[in-house]
């Protein structure tokens, strides 16, 4: 399993290498340092000085890097993260030398091979180090000045280094300008969220820093204190304040970049809001930005998050005022996984102001009543939600749609709201208006959490992992108060379910010890915030949006000539009157081509209500066979039959066809509306038969239609498409890879596009590359490889039945935990992966989610756990066993 300080290390900026091999290394004292030349054949070469300097009277172990020129340049000071040290911001630093800076970083007290014991960020510590380190850039001859003793300095750095970045403008009025990534505004709040201790970060926290031994001494008594008790108390929260940026909120009057995690169960989302807050309230410029990774893993989005910070230093440092630094906030949106690379796709949403945690409150209903639930003896076994260590795979499933937290029976409470009429896109915090009780006066120690329920109920999803703790004291309790849930980012679907759970224990946490018994009653509906300011980023417009107009043209003009030549059409086959597609035989050869086929001997049906996915590998012949479907092009051997009448160009019958192939061509500067009043024109068939209303309320777009098509996003250009391809509501819809380029909430509209359109009797045929959406929309599937049909039938008769799910570990799994895994109740099998690293194990009765609690329990050291794609395992076994 990953340890702890190579996770932190790995949360920590960094570039891609784009910096050649060393071509000098200059072995020369110079003042006590040590050079060395990096260079390529781009940048200017870069110079390192490695020295050891005692800016608080502790030996602190510093590079100092500059490139070429000899003029006067801003600096900028690079921290690093907990249990890391400078060499892990090295890339950064060599980046940002070469852009004109002179950057300085640094190994902390206590790590790499600086002296001094770890004090977190003492004021008279770290803190003071940083002042020392300035007053030595103050004295290097091409850093600019603002005046003596004073230079242009800025300050960035991850999680510890975020912190001491903050810490540094509030202390030292030198500093001009700051871009924390990932931290904490107050470590007290960070570790004793409302009173209650998080056990595994703080010893997480501690044993990544060395163990308590590094740490000055206060610091580890305060942590063995709180750790034994699992309780903070008044002087431990006071110590860990007194440290935090929040200490010195009125004086942090910098322009501030504040880059924050969403999978972050240690300095979640409500640190940057408070920090956010209190900057802008002295008057300093602020932008806020939610990347998709954070401490418990996932995409920390380097490149972008570096190439934002140099903007922003650019702007503040170097005072270019035409730098665009970004808008006041953005959030990135993940969810699905890029079929093509296994990457999660991201797409970026903002707003011109900061929209704080509580923009555009809306109001959910919940069921009403009264959840009686007990605390158990030692708040053993405990619920699960984050865990550092397995908790990055587990949040970026729950980002694509996988349920694995665990509430154990009798210890939890929920209340629920009906289906979702609409989709609700959730971005802040949540807040519920309970009241609760504890027996015998107790305090009440509780951890709410919203979950996702899809439609029918068996999966639940626990957006980013999160949970927010609560201590009711008993002067709270039996009156209303207001709790407030987790901050995300995460779309609730139209027909999902809005679950509001609180539970006595957390894996996470420190529960009481002593039993107790609370009810929990909600006294009003959940409200969430829905940022309306918040909008998507539109898709950059395609070529094809503009020159497919013009191809149109073409293909009418050919298609008119291709008419005139038509040969005798075969009779009508009445028994096929009301069989939406049938292909017998179907063969073409490749162009000047005697035995090369792109399409042979291909039969397959269709029948009315199926969504029927076409699969197959590149080159397959999917698009020559639906090219011959609509008529485009002529087979050599076969025939299609639509509705019993055989297809030629021109064919009468086509006219019960609708198709999206490769994309549509739209007038950019017309109405979505008007392009399809434009285009049903052009047909020439009657105005009342182009049903454009009921197309269009299928399609889902809504008021967007009075809009210009240049302002459409991707997703809304799809499906205005497929809105132009349902004209007419034929009675076979044909969409080729309709998806492309649209992201995870996109792709779910056109899934639920394609459901709703065959619901009402027609046919769809979809050829797509994204395996789990076909598994999700269609009911049967024609698999080709090569030309040739591979199989065609049910979804289901081809994936196979049974519910597998696929493990992955750090480590090899040996056979004997192998089997103690299969012997769990409810569990089928479990068998090893082929390098012992993982298990792929079939569910008989037993969730996912009891699965991972029992693999925590059994010491597994998961990495990853997911549904196995039976679907992508049925298709590559198929293709891989084709006809040659």
């Amino acid at each position: 399993m990953e340890t702890p300080t190579a996770r932190w290390r790995r949360l920590l900026p960094r570039t891609p290498g784009r910096w050649a091999a060393a071509v000098a290394a200059l072995a020369v004292l110079v003042g006590g340092g040590t050079w060395t030349a990096v260079a390529d054949d781009g940048p200017p070469a870069v110079q390192r000085e490695d020295r050891m300097l005692r800016p608080g009277g502790v030996p602190i172990d510093t590079s100092y890097f500059t490139a070429g020129g000899s003029g006067k340049r801003p600096a900028v000071l690079i921290g690093h993260g907990f249990g890391g040290s400078k060499n892990d911001v090295r890339a950064q630093a060599e980046k940002l030398a070469a852009e004109g800076y002179a950057v300085l970083t640094w190994s902390a007290r206590g790590f790499g091979k600086s002296g001094g014991a770890i004090s977190l960020n003492d004021p008279d510590g770290e803190v003071k180090d940083v002042s020392g380190l300035i007053d030595w850039l103050a004295k290097r001859p091409e850093v600019e000045l603002d005046k003596k003793g004073d230079p242009r300095v800025g300050l960035t750095g991850a999680s510890y280094g975020g912190a001491v970045s903050l810490l540094a403008a509030g202390h030292d009025q030198r500093v001009d300008a700051i871009a924390p990534v990932i931290t904490y505004w107050n470590l007290a709040d960070a570790l004793f969220p409302d009173g209650v201790f998080k056990k595994l970060w703080a010893g997480i926290f501690v044993t990544s820093g060395g163990g308590c031994e590094k740490f000055e001494k206060k610091l580890c008594e305060m942590y063995e204190r709180v750790a034994v008790s699992g309780k903070p108390d008044a002087a431990a929260t006071e110590l860990l304040t007194e440290r935090s940026p929040s200490a010195v909120a009125d004086r942090i009057k910098v322009p501030s970049l504040l880059l924050q995690g969403q999978s972050d169960s240690l300095f979640p989302l409500g640190h940057a809001d408070a920090m956010q807050k209190a900057i802008s309230a002295n008057g300093a410029p602020v932008s806020v930005d939610w990347i998709s990774g954070g401490h418990d893993g996932g995409d920390n989005e380097t490149s972008r998050v570096e190439g934002r910070v140099g903007a922003w230093f650019d702007r503040y440092l170097k005072e270019e005022t035409g730098t665009d630094t970004g808008p006041a906030f953005r959030v990135t949106r993940t969810g699905g996984i890029d079929s093509t690379d296994g990457a999660a796709l991201k797409r970026g949403a903002s707003s011109d102001t900061y929209p704080g945690l509580r923009s555009g409150g809306r109001e959910i209903p919940l069921g009403e009543g009264t959840k009686t639930f007990r605390n158990p003896a030692g708040s053993a076994p405990p619920a699960i939600s984050a865990v550092p260590g397995v908790g990055g795979g587990l949040s970026q499933l729950s980002s694509l749609g996988v349920g694995l937290s665990l509430d154990f029976p009798g210890q939890f409470g929920r209340f629920e709201s009906a289906p979702l009429a609409t989709s609700v896109h959730v971005t802040g915090t949540p807040t519920a208006r309970v009241t609760v009780k504890a027996t015998e006066g107790r305090d009440a120690v509780l951890f709410g959490k919203v979950y996702d329920v899809s439609p029918d109920g068996r999966q639940q999803v626990l957006p980013s992992q999160l949970v927010a703790p609560y201590r009711i004291t008993p002067d709270q309790q039996g009156k209303p108060i207001e709790l407030a849930l987790p901050a995300v980012d995460h779309e609730f679907d139209a027909g999902h379910r809005m679950r509001l759970v609180f539970s006595a224990t957390d894996l996470g946490y420190a529960s009481p010890a002593e039993p107790a018994t609370y009810t929990v009653t909600a006294d009003g509906p959940l409200t969430v915030p829905t940022a309306p300011a918040v909008t998507t980023a539109a898709a950059t417009l395609p070529w094809w949006t503009w020159g497919l107009p013009a191809a149109a043209l073409v293909i009418a003009a050919a298609l008119l000539l291709t008419a005139r030549r038509r040969t005798a059409t075969p009779a009508p086959d009445p028994a096929l009157t009301d069989v939406p597609l049938q292909i017998t035989g179907l063969s073409k050869k490749y162009a000047k081509s005697v035995d090369r086929y792109a399409v042979r001997e291909l039969s397959f049906r269709v029948e009315k209500g199926q969504v029927l996915g076409l699969l197959g590998p590149n080159g397959a012949g999917k698009t020559t066979t639906l090219r011959m479907l609509m008529g485009l092009i002529t087979p050599d051997e076969g025939e299609i039959r639509v509705f019993g009448q055989a297809i030629r160009p021109g064919a009468p019958v086509l006219s019960r066809v609708g198709a999206f192939v490769e994309g549509a061509g739209f007038l950019p500067h017309l109405s979505g509306r008007a392009n399809l009043d434009l285009y049903w024109q052009a047909t020439g068939r009657p105005a009342e038969d182009a049903y454009i209303d009921e197309a269009l309320e299928i399609a889902g777009l809504g008021d967007a239609l009075a809009r210009a098509v240049r302002t459409y996003s991707q997703g809304m250009r799809q499906r205005l498409a497929i809105a132009q391809a349902m004209l007419g509501m034929p009675d076979l819809l044909i969409l080729d890879e309709p998806t492309n380029g649209l992201d995870p909430p996109q792709i779910r509209e056109m899934r639920d596009v394609m459901i709703r359109y065959a619901a009402g009797g027609r046919t769809v045929i979809v050829s797509s590359h994204l395996l789990s959406e076909v598994e999700q929309s269609c009911t049967h599937l024609v698999v080709m490889d090569r030309g040739r049909l591979v199989q065609a039938g049910p979804v289901a008769e081809i994936t196979g039945s049974g519910d597998m799910i696929l493990v992955t570990t750090a480590e090899e799994v040996s056979e004997p935990l192998a089997e103690k895994v299969a012997s769990l109740p409810g569990i089928g099998s479990a068998v090893r992966l082929d390098d012992g690293r993982g298990l792929l194990v079939r569910l008989d009765g037993a969730t996912t989610s009891r699965l991972v609690a029992d693999l925590v329990r059994l010491d597994v050291p998961v990495t990853g756990v997911g549904p196995h794609r039976r679907l992508e395992d049925a298709f590559l076994t198929l293709i891989s066993g084709g006809a040659a």
